[in-house]
């Protein structure tokens, strides 16, 4: 489906430095229960399992070859789930997996520019395989020994058996590659391209009429839903803010609308990735670029989704 109108980079609210912490950290949460929301019969499956399956179906047996690094990762966003899912996916089709230590796990780092520690910590004590950098990682400048200074250590093989320790760097953009301008944009594809085995970047909405509307229901959720998430996260603020004083729907759906003007097409990624410095001729070299759109919320809501990889270290489809 074609864009109804150009790209723009246009401001969202909870980017500003005025915009208080508070209010920032629901926001975020809420975008992260979009990820992981379900709304059976309407929704059969959650975004960030559909993110899982992609990744699963595109990469094939290679997926464990690689460690998944979440740049932008925020307060932790879907990176746990879709850990879940694909080593889960692997331990039941793959009867082998299922005993193996962590070492013969998919690994996945958290990185952030400004790190949520106490999140992140939260969550690698939930499972061996999720990770994260303590320190403030800049997308577009990565530092070359990441991976041995995550929290806690990459898994060490303990046998011959198990698989050696993957170095692969796999990197991964949660409904946040928009929030970058062209300039930077380049920068982080550069330094992808140069120093990354793979690219992937998730989005939730795109500059068409239909994501405008999608954004509609989702602030028409956050309504809906407040009393719910104020009990889960004992926040009685969040049910003041929604319905006395609805900020935060209104944040959440200009910022929406936002989101879908700065979205990038595939065609926009690539012409990112040509001019961005990495090869000297603009041409894509050995990267082999896809993408696809999969309706998670029918008829409205759409998940798009780019991977790129280098030739030979993904699968050929």
């Amino acid at each position: 489906m074609a864009p109804w109108l150009p790209r723009m980079h246009v401001f969202e609210i909870h980017d500003q430095p005025w915009f208080h912490p508070w209010f920032r950290a629901k926001v975020q949460a809420a975008l992260t229960e979009t990820w992981l929301m379900s709304l059976r019969p309407l929704q059969p499956e959650s975004p960030a399992s559909i993110v899982a399956r992609v990744l699963a179906d595109d990469l094939g047996d290679k997926v464990g070859e690689f460690v998944f690094v979440d740049y932008c990762a925020g307060g932790g966003g879907p990176t746990p789930w879709i850990e879940k899912y694909i080593n889960n996916e692997r331990a039941t089709t793959k009867p082998l997996l299922a005993g193996a230590a962590a070492a013969g796990s998919v690994q996945f780092v958290l990185t952030d520019l400004h790190p949520h520690i106490h999140n992140w910590a939260l969550s690698a004590a939930a499972s061996p395989n999720i990770h994260y950098a303590p320190n403030p990682v800049d997308a577009s400048a990565s530092p070359p020994n990441l991976l041995t200074t995550i929290e806690p250590p990459l898994p060490s093989p303990s046998s011959p058996l198990q698989p050696r320790q993957k170095t692969k760097s796999f990197r991964t953009f949660h409904l946040a590659f928009h929030h970058f301008p062209d300039p930077l944009a380049r920068a982080i594809l550069r330094d992808t391209l140069q120093t990354s085995s793979g690219l992937a970047i998730f989005e939730l909405q795109d500059r068409t009429l239909r994501s405008f509307l999608s954004v509609l229901l989702l602030g028409l959720g956050v309504l809906a839903f407040a009393p719910v998430f104020a009990w889960r996260w004992r926040s009685p603020g969040t049910l003041f803010w929604s319905w006395v004083v609805p900020v935060l729907p209104f944040v959440l759906v200009w910022d929406g609308w936002m989101s879908s003007v700065r979205t990038r097409t595939l065609e926009e990624v690539e012409e990112l990735m040509r001019s961005c410095g990495a090869d000297g001729d603009g041409e894509l070299g050995a990267w082999r670029v896809r993408s696809g759109r999969i309706t998670h919320l029918p008829p409205w809501a759409d998940l798009n989704w780019i991977i790129a990889t280098k030739e030979g270290e993904g699968e050929v489809v």
